[in-house]
């Protein structure tokens, strides 16, 4: 019989620097969809990097070489968190950037007349490139949600799909539904007429081991930023869409398949601190595994996030409990807290109050939170909300702590007085 591990969620929180500031620890932080915060191991390579290397880099000169390994040993690391190719992988200045650059790389293959499909249910960073070229002669289809739910229906997708599909863009969980969409049974409905599947994790990330390969999409994008990194935008493309796309860089890297959708890259030491990323869940798997050998980093990554998402599936079942007993208050998307079924983003309104009302409580009450449409202002609009007020938002990941979601709980319950 095998013993369960749970997350030693004192080590988790002792590798997070801001958790030994006063100011900072104070507060109870969750508007983590928003950026979360970074581990020492984040930390310490970006200041060694400003310190140290910061030219260059890439010549042989000592500060210029010690650049350039820095950034090599991102660019080696990071494709395990996609369980991806070291060439599949592109760093861009942020997801809005990379679905621009890519929108663009993609367009010369279709005709006039050719359909892409995008939801209303997505952030517009993984929607709005696509929606522009309609003004190039494409149409443009809408998956729409359900407007009581924030919910995306499979089967209204099938309806929409056509041999002219050319691409299908869809969130893997809504910044603000939270709902995980199967992505696996959308690529298979699309592929089945030549189109490909651009899946946006930016609000999943944070929270699993992605696997491209189990997931069978042709893109897949998230930002470091919300997975306790730097500022970047990370690209999975497969081969096939690596030889569609035409060249957006410097025409002498053309050959270059992570250079083909790069024309501007990101702060060279953000790129580097990006492995700390993987340090972190690596000294993690340590603290919690250490008895067992031989296990790669891509492994590791999947052993840890397992036990990101149990930590959080306790921490998002008492705040999804209580707003789905409140009559008046309505929760955005699944009312499940299994975390298969959801991501702990947690966006609900009131029937009485405003957003900006609890929000305010909340914050005065020391809880770090947001309030509006989160750049997902189509759906708010579809579910029948004013846009600038719009939701609430609590967002967890896994160093949030029982006594955070309580405080929050607290300042709701008073507000019902």
């Amino acid at each position: 019989m095998h013993n369960v591990i749970s997350l030693d969620l004192d080590f988790v929180r002792s590798q997070f620097p801001v958790f030994s500031d006063p100011e900072s620890a104070s507060w109870a932080h969750l508007e983590n969809a928003g950026g979360s915060y970074v581990p020492h191991q984040v930390i310490s390579i970006l200041n060694d990097f400003f310190v140290t290397a910061k030219v260059q880099p890439y010549w042989d000169f000592g500060p210029s070489a010690k650049a350039g390994k820095a950034m090599d040993r991102s660019l080696d690391l990071i494709p395990a968190t996609f369980n991806a190719q070291k060439e599949e992988v592109h760093f861009g200045p942020s997801t809005s950037q990379n679905t621009y650059v890519l929108a663009n790389a993609l367009r010369p293959n279709w005709e006039i007349g050719d359909e892409l499909i995008v939801t209303n249910q997505d952030h517009e960073a993984n929607i709005g490139a696509w929606r522009r070229l309609e003004e190039t002669g494409l149409k443009v289809i809408e998956w729409a949600v359900d407007p009581l739910t924030g919910l995306l229906n499979l089967s209204h997708l099938q309806g929409l799909v056509s041999d002219r599909t050319r691409l299908v863009a869809v969130t893997h969980a809504s910044n603000l539904a939270a709902t995980i969409n199967p992505i696996s049974e959308i690529a298979e409905i699309v592929h089945k007429v030549g189109g490909i599947v651009v899946a946006d994790g930016v609000s999943y990330a944070p929270h699993a081991a992605i696997d491209v390969d189990d997931l069978g999409c042709d893109v897949y994008l998230y930002s470091t930023y919300k997975t306790y990194g730097p500022h970047v935008g990370l690209m999975f493309t497969s081969q096939a869409i690596s030889e569609k796309v035409t060249n957006q860089g410097h025409f002498f890297n053309a050959e270059n398949p992570t250079s083909r959708l790069t024309p501007a890259g990101p702060d060279h030491a953000a790129v580097a601190a990006c492995a700390g990323m993987v340090d972190y869940y690596d000294a993690v798997f340590e603290h919690h595994f250490s008895s067992i050998a031989g296990v790669s980093v891509r492994d590791r990554i999947a052993k840890v996030f397992k036990l990101f998402g149990n930590h959080e599936q306790e921490l998002m079942t008492p705040l999804i409990d209580y707003i789905t007993s409140r009559e008046d208050f309505r929760l955005i998307g699944s009312p499940s807290s299994t975390h298969s079924v959801r991501a702990p983003t947690v966006a609900f309104h009131s029937h009485s109050r405003s957003s900006r009302e609890i929000y305010t409580a909340l914050v005065n009450a020391g809880v770090s939170c947001g309030h509006g449409n989160f750049y997902a202002h189509r759906l708010v609009e579809a579910i029948g909300l004013d846009p600038e007020d719009g939701v609430v938002r609590l967002s967890l990941v896994h160093y949030n702590t029982l006594d955070e979601v309580a405080k929050a709980l607290s300042v709701l319950e008073d507000l019902a007085k």
